[in-house]
């Protein structure tokens, strides 16, 4: 995803096995996605990287000096691209856990309501 007009993420690192089985789809994602993929997002550097007796996995280097992992062993090719456009789409920042379940600009002064309130 774009920040202020600058795509996040800069560099995507395509791991896979050359003889390995849960690397089938990404070798077809190779094929027959991947150029077609680097040809929509030229801002992206792309690159294949060959592991041996490894499951495949896709990796997304962030401007922001973070990182991705991503599995994607026994995975069509279509879903490779899912993963892939995620990676591509997403900021790199770590998610964050919200304290409460609501979020509200004016919290209740008397507390949340729980069930186990005793009079």
């Amino acid at each position: 995803m774009a920040l202020r007009g600058a795509w996040q993420l800069q560099k995507l690192i395509v791991s896979f096995s050359d003889w390995g089985g849960s690397s089938r789809g990404i070798r077809s994602f190779m094929e027959s996605y991947l150029p077609v993929f680097k040809e929509k997002n030229p801002q992206l550097e792309v690159v294949t990287e060959l592991i041996r007796g490894q499951h495949p996995h896709l990796k997304g280097l962030y401007k922001n000096k973070s990182e991705r992992v991503v599995c994607v062993k026994n995975m069509d090719p279509e879903e490779v691209l899912q993963y892939a456009t995620r990676l591509r789409n997403s900021l790199g920042r770590k998610v964050v856990k919200l304290k409460t379940r609501h979020v509200t600009k004016h919290p209740s002064v008397q507390g949340t309501w729980t069930t186990d309130m005793k009079f």
